[in-house]
């Protein structure tokens, strides 16, 4: 407390007593004990009125002690009971859990990791992925400021993600890896990798390629054979050595018929090999009978040319080539989509033939753009010219219905830089996206599509799209959401099928071990996305003749249902609307494959290096009791004392209130029982 408010509250004191005593004492002049009473109670209430106004604040202060955190980070995966370590591990998590004197030094903190991180100290060993690095992302951030060694129990086989031998450079905790599994080198031949496209065109060949290795000391000899049912399309022997321990396969296929054309390879095992589940892999493509072929025509460089064809062409059914305004006219029947990149006066002879053969063509403009030129020969908007530019972010519109659309997070997407001035449409639009500016948004469009005549086109008012494309790749460390984005525009616009009501987004064929969602979309007459409807799936295994019923869930602006517990096998499937009975049919393949049982050993040597790189130690799950011991006695990982001050106003102490109200009713009721009032 302050000196000056000390000084405040003596004054304050006396000042109360000298009223106190002035009313009772001095008036009456005499010092009767009912006289001393009432200026003793008069004195208090005044007093703390005196002190409330003052409210002076008392300094308090409090010791906690917190103990540092210790992180148990459990492998989920189907590769630990692949290796026959699943009691193992539930014994060991289960002693640490109980053991009372890592309880008293630390707080024990259990997640689980697969596919996804996740705080659990429930163990499945279900899951078909493994993502170690993730999880030490995830951990860096819970534990970015606070002391948290970390238990890494798992056998350090990674199947998805980055790299995690290097964690250690991001997540700054102790590591102290837990090994499943042994390091004994057994004889075995394995198909490392098998290289193909998704896409493969009608009575063409498709490359192959196949990268199979061998972990052994002698001389043996296999043969690599690829199957299509039962008719064998491909095979060649083999040999390995111990310096010789991998082959590169280069092969061709025949693309005979369209659809989906499921293959098995396979390398014969050879003697005394334990694990033959790494010798097989199956793989599928889809044969087309031709290619979307997508013009840009621009009369100047720009990067957003060569991120549209990026994009594009990540989808192998789509090809694009770039031309000059003049160039392309004779050139247009060869083409499904024309993009036409910030237009000008050049491209007067080309939009009048677009115009005259009703083509589907995709706008974008930029401040490049004349605008006098386009609003004379479009006819199906007209842009206000203001001669300035404006930079706008993009807000996706829930309700776009003419296909199905993710939001990729397009609010952390840098803004476009667009002409500044308000757009009449001369027909009816449908807005993909709005126009935001400093997070307040226009309603006013920024990527729209259009259907008119028969024909479909779409404008984005904005350049630097290649922007988008790099910030979509810093938020999901890929392109796949932008160019998924892209890839459903550019199919919307190269075709001319009739809307539906009820779409479904799904893939001809899916690997085993990834995840298998199919998503839907349902609206009403008007075409507005209609979250009320029921939507229902009904599946039949084509082998087995089973068949399964499954809710489509709603999430966002779509139905969803995830099938990735589904067997491998051939399925058809009808999503059906329970109230307005419409439905819509379609097949997949789920191709047998565990990636989590390619493995035989633990990766040691990375999860050793974890653990050094780290400055922790690596302990195998049969000799791990040392770990406790090192915990424990380890001088880094100490009870920190915190001492806590806090400031407490006066004011806020409400039993101050209750003496006031006290002192004045008492001396109300004792002045009036002896008739003093």
């Amino acid at each position: 407390m302050q000196t000056e408010t000390i000084i405040y509250i003596i004054l304050a004191g006396i000042l109360a007593l000298s009223l106190a005593l002035f009313q009772y004492i001095n008036k009456r002049k005499s010092m009767s004990k009912l006289n001393m009473l009432f200026t003793f109670l008069r004195f208090s209430s005044i007093f703390s009125l005196f002190i409330l106004l003052i409210n002076p604040k008392f300094n308090q202060t409090t010791f906690t002690t917190e103990k540092p955190n210790l992180v148990i980070a459990v492998d989920n995966s189907n590769s630990i009971k692949h290796l026959n370590q699943t009691e193992k591990v539930k014994t060991l998590v289960k002693t640490i859990s109980e053991n009372s004197e890592l309880n008293n030094k630390f707080n024990l903190v259990f997640y689980t990791f697969g596919e996804t991180f996740k705080a659990s100290d429930s163990l499945s060993f279900l899951e078909k992925q493994s993502n170690i690095n993730e999880a030490f992302t995830q951990l860096s951030q819970i534990y970015k400021t606070s002391n948290a060694p970390t238990v890494l129990i798992s056998d350090g086989n990674q199947t998805l993600g980055n790299d995690y031998e290097f964690a250690s450079n991001t997540y700054k905790q102790a590591i102290y890896p837990i090994i499943l599994g042994d390091t004994i080198t057994y004889v075995d031949l394995k198909i490392q990798q098998l290289n193909v496209n998704k896409y493969a065109y009608l009575k063409n060949k498709f490359p192959v390629e196949a990268i199979v290795v061998y972990s052994g000391n002698t001389n043996v000899t296999s043969r690599f054979i690829v199957k299509q049912g039962n008719a064998t399309v491909f095979s060649e022997n083999v040999t390995f050595s111990k310096n010789n321990n991998s082959k590169l396969l280069n092969f061709t296929l025949p693309a005979s018929r369209v659809g989906v054309s499921s293959y098995k390879a396979f390398l014969i095992p050879i003697e005394n090999e334990k694990n033959t589940v790494n010798n097989y892999k199956n793989f599928a493509v889809e044969v087309i009978d031709q290619k979307t072929n997508i013009a840009v025509v621009s009369t100047f460089s720009h990067p957003d040319l060569g991120s549209l064809k990026k994009s594009i062409e990540s989808n192998e059914r789509s090809k694009v080539l770039f031309f000059e305004p003049n160039e392309f006219v004779s050139k247009i029947n060869d083409f499904q989509l024309v993009i036409l990149y910030q237009p000008n006066s050049k491209f007067k002879n080309l939009i009048t033939r677009l115009n005259a053969e009703n083509k589907n063509r995709f706008i974008i403009e930029g401040s490049k753009t004349d605008l006098d030129f386009l609003n004379e020969n479009n006819k199906t908007y007209d842009h206000e010219i203001t001669d300035q530019t404006e930079a706008y972010q993009a807000e996706l519109n829930l309700n776009y219905s003419p296909f199905l659309l993710d939001d990729i997070n397009f609010e952390s997407f840098p803004p476009l830089k667009s002409n500044y001035g308000s757009v009449v449409f001369a027909v009816p639009f449908e807005t993909i996206l709005y126009k935001n500016v400093n997070g307040i948004s226009t309603k006013e469009p920024l990527f729209v599509t259009l259907e008119t005549e028969g024909r479909r086109e779409a404008v984005l008012f904005g350049e630097n799209i290649w922007k988008w494309r790099s910030q979509s790749f810093l938020n999901t460390k890929g392109f796949n959401a932008f160019d998924d984005f892209l890839g459903k525009t550019i199919q919307y616009l190269a075709s001319n099928k009739k809307r539906n009501r009820l779409n479904i987004d799904y893939e001809s064929f899916y690997n085993g071990s990834g995840n298998i969602v199919i998503k839907a979309e349902f609206f009403d007459k008007n075409f507005v996305f209609d979250s009320r409807e029921s939507l229902q799936i009904k599946l039949i295994d084509k082998v087995s003749k089973e068949e399964k019923t499954l809710p489509l869930i709603l999430k966002n602006n779509n139905y969803q249902v995830d099938l990735s517990s589904l067997p491998p096998s051939e399925y058809g499937f009808t999503v059906r609307t329970t109230k307005t009975n419409l439905s819509k049919s379609g097949s997949f393949q789920i191709l047998e494959y565990n990636v989590e049982q390619q493995f035989l050993n633990a990766d040691s040597k990375k999860l050793n290096q974890l653990a050094v790189s780290s400055d922790g130690s690596s302990y195998f799950i049969d000799n791990c009791d040392a770990l406790v011991s090192d915990l424990i006695n380890d001088t880094r990982y100490q009870s920190v004392q915190k001492r806590h001050n806090t400031s407490r106003p006066l004011i806020d102490w409400k039993y101050l209130l209750a003496i006031i109200a006290l002192a004045l009713s008492i001396e109300w009721f004792l002045r009036k029982y002896k008739g003093l009032i």
